[in-house]
């Protein structure tokens, strides 16, 4: 299922496109000389500034469950109103700590983030696509933080009307975001969101693309998104829990109309549902998607019937996820129905309720697991995985004929790009690996005939066959074998001497795939070698790779990318002495466990807004987004779950022992890990760490869980974090 908007190109992914929960947050700086024997080291101790941390109080709080007790010495740094002075005082006092350590480092910190920065393209498109008599795309301008949205009518030869400039909008805030832009059918209207808090919860306004005006409907505290009726002024959207954050409300509103008197059409009475709504890609529905881990339901509407009342596709079933579009008259379905990694089933839209009226499109495969669905005049194309490679393969209608979109790189990811019309048989995806940029390209699936529609571009000499992209598979302790991709700078001297940076996720079934980073670039030439090992939790392998990562398998996830750290090292992968780990959110749990497991195989870490307090914010249901998780980590009310989320909890299990370097990273405005996690496991770390090796705090005290939101503002938290890994390295220049 894709929520398609009307109006998002993708946005240029070499910019403000990553997010710290993606591989792309892991850059570095300026062009060492290309020699023989790898990046020149620092002589002097690469220890830090000797000043003393801040000391958190201890406050005990004793939390008590199925007759258990747990002490938290640190629970008063939680403050959901982000105003208690001494909770203040305390992270400031640490970000204090943090800039004292990295104290002689501020020029080469510059020098990272220019280099970073200069690599953009300043003056950049996106490709546009055509709708009715428009042409829509966005673009950035040099020196400008935020994208512009734009529209030509005709061709692009044509003047040009700028819908919204977020550069403008942004003014006078220090964070700003935008999710969703959305035109109506006419083209006359457009919806757009904003967050100028980093809290995720959205405002949507409304302009007048006629007259220029801004219509005085504000709609709070939404997901951002917007579907739009055929009637031009009806819109649906979904409004989030005050408390909880839960996306859980659908309501409709008629432009011209008091917000206090929109409709409820929809209300998720289970709290482990996500919600959201939609315009299906043919125009013709609005739709309604409620999930939890397991089960899905989805509902649709006439879109020329905003009043009319919302039916069920198929009712909610006992694990089972299904998602639908609509394609001549019937509903083509991707379902787990009797089917692991998934298959395509078809139903006449009506009689979708009686599962003895669908049938089987494409069968289920036990190696390939099927991610989306989009349907073409005489083509089905599937976004599937195998072997732990995203690709695309498209199936004629009519006569069954499959074939593969084919690349010959070892590691690479492709994704069907933004594909508004049904009614034709040429499809947009996106390419890139580890070494080649990410382009647009277009495929006639009739002739297979490719072409090219854009391909990102780095300021200065950037030589893709400088680098090197390998893609093994290693055995788990337990025989699973895990792939690994990974990249490095040719001719920079031997891999038993270089720097080697581990970065994984593990978790929702999300997986890391191989793609390109500019900043990333800034590691590799300074001899980095880059792995991402596609560890259990993830769908890597399909989707018993990540059963095989959850609940109570979830030591799979941590023992696989520890496993895979000792893996590359035996191969002669990597300085025994320099090595280095990277998650964020659910992937900074995975750095905490490891830290607790076998933390000092690590020389650094590197934890962005990591989830390490897993039981005590898995009992908080009034935490946002606790209870939609507990399919994923168990519900620690029941005492199975609660005993095997207590053994790996990160901060739970912080002991008495050695532990890497750590710099870990939050945004006092965190929707998704609220700050006070890693806040208190900093402390707690500092409390019981048996040796000298830092532990480091720093919050954004103006951001969320994305950290900050400008094009280039983005990049100086990122020079930030591959300083600390160059210190850390011995590296400086």
């Amino acid at each position: 299922m894709k929520n398609y908007f009307i109006i998002i190109p993708a946005l240029l992914c070499l910019t403000a496109c990553q997010t710290q929960t993606e591989e792309n947050n892991t850059n570095v700086a300026a062009k060492p000389e290309n020699n023989a024997v790898g990046p020149e080291v620092m002589n002097e101790d690469k220890k830090m500034s000797n000043d003393q941390p801040p000391k958190a109080e201890r406050r005990p709080h004793v939390f008590s469950q199925h007759g258990l007790e747990r002490t938290d010495n640190y629970h008063w740094l939680r403050d959901d109103s982000r105003t208690d002075p001494d909770v203040l005082a305390y992270l400031n006092a640490e970000n204090s700590y943090t800039t004292s350590q990295m104290a002689g480092s501020e020029a080469f910190t510059d020098r990272i983030y220019n280099e970073i920065v200069d690599r953009i393209v300043q003056n950049d498109e996106s490709v546009p696509y055509k709708l009715g008599e428009f042409w829509y795309y966005s673009k950035y301008t040099e020196g400008k933080e935020y994208p512009i949205y734009a529209r030509k009518k005709g061709s692009m030869q044509d003047s040009e009307e700028v819908l919204i400039d977020l550069n403008e909008l942004a003014a006078g805030h220090s964070y700003y975001a935008s999710n969703s832009q959305n035109v109506s059918h006419n083209h006359q209207l457009y919806g757009f969101s904003e967050d100028t808090v980093s809290r995720r919860q959205y405002d949507i306004k409304f302009k007048n693309l006629a007259t220029g005006e801004m219509l005085p409907d504000v709609i709070k505290n939404t997901t951002g998104s917007i579907a739009w009726a055929k009637d031009n002024k009806t819109v649906f959207y979904t409004r989030k829990h005050p408390i909880t954050l839960l996306p859980y409300q659908v309501y409709r509103h008629e432009l011209g109309t008091p917000v206090e008197n929109d409709v409820l059409v929809y209300e998720e009475k289970d709290n482990t549902f996500y919600v959201s709504c939609y315009t299906s890609r043919s125009n013709d529905y609005i739709m309604i998607y409620t999930g939890a881990t397991t089960i899905t339901e989805m509902f649709y509407l006439d879109a020329n019937d905003p009043q009319g009342e919302f039916k069920s596709v198929l009712p909610r079933e006992p694990k089972h996820e299904y998602e639908v579009e609509d394609f001549n008259g019937d509903w083509i379905i991707k379902t787990n129905w009797n089917a692991l990694n998934s298959r395509v089933m078809k139903a006449p839209i009506g009689k979708s309720l009686d599962k003895s009226q669908w049938q089987e499109v494409v069968s289920h495969d036990e190696e390939t697991l099927i991610y989306e669905i989009e349907t073409f005049k005489d083509w089905l194309v599937l976004e599937q995985r195998k072997d732990g490679i995203r690709h695309i393969k498209a199936i004629n209608w009519q006569t069954g004929l499959s074939k593969l979109i084919q690349s010959d790189e070892p590691a690479y990811t492709m994704r069907v790009s933004f594909n508004p019309e049904q009614n034709q048989n040429t499809m947009r995806y996106d390419y890139e690996s580890l070494t080649q940029l990410e382009s647009v390209m277009e495929v006639d699936l009739n002739t297979d005939e490719k072409k090219l529609l854009k391909q990102d571009k780095i300021n200065g000499e950037y030589k893709a066959e400088d680098y090197q992209s390998q893609r093994m598979e290693i055995q788990a302790r337990d025989g699973a074998l895990v792939p690994i991709s990974m990249v490095y700078k040719k001719g920079m001297g031997d891999l038993t001497k270089r720097p080697l940076l581990v970065y994984a996720y593990g978790s929702y079934g999300s997986s890391v795939d191989p793609g390109f980073s500019l900043s990333r670039l800034s590691l590799l030439d300074r001899g980095f070698i880059y792995a991402i090992p596609h560890i259990r939790g993830s769908q890597a392998k399909g989707r018993q790779w990540y059963e095989d990562g959850k609940m109570f398998n979830k030591i799979n996830t941590f023992n696989d990318f520890i496993d895979a750290t000792k893996a590359l090292l035996d191969k002669n992968t990597g300085d025994v002495k320099r090595v280095y780990a990277w998650g964020g959110s659910a992937g900074g749990l995975l750095m905490g466990a490891v830290a607790n497991m076998n933390g000092m195989l690590y020389d650094g870490m590197i934890a962005a807004v990591p989830f390490v307090d897993v039981v005590t914010t898995m009992l908080d249901e009034d935490i946002p987004l606790t209870t939609g998780e507990f399919d994923e980590w168990g519900n620690p009310k029941n005492k199975d779950s609660y005993d095997y989320m207590l053994s790996y909890s990160p901060y739970d299990q912080v002991k008495a022992q050695d532990y890497p370097n750590i710099l870990i990273t939050t945004g006092l405005h965190d929707s998704q890990v609220q700050y006070w996690e890693p806040a208190k496991w900093a402390a707690k770390l500092r409390e019981y760490k048996t040796n000298d090796n830092l532990v480091l705090l720093r919050t954004n005290m103006e951001t969320g869980h994305g950290g900050a939101s400008g094009r280039f503002s983005y990049y100086k938290e990122t020079a930030e974090d591959y300083m600390f890994l160059l210190k850390l390295a011995g590296i400086k220049e």
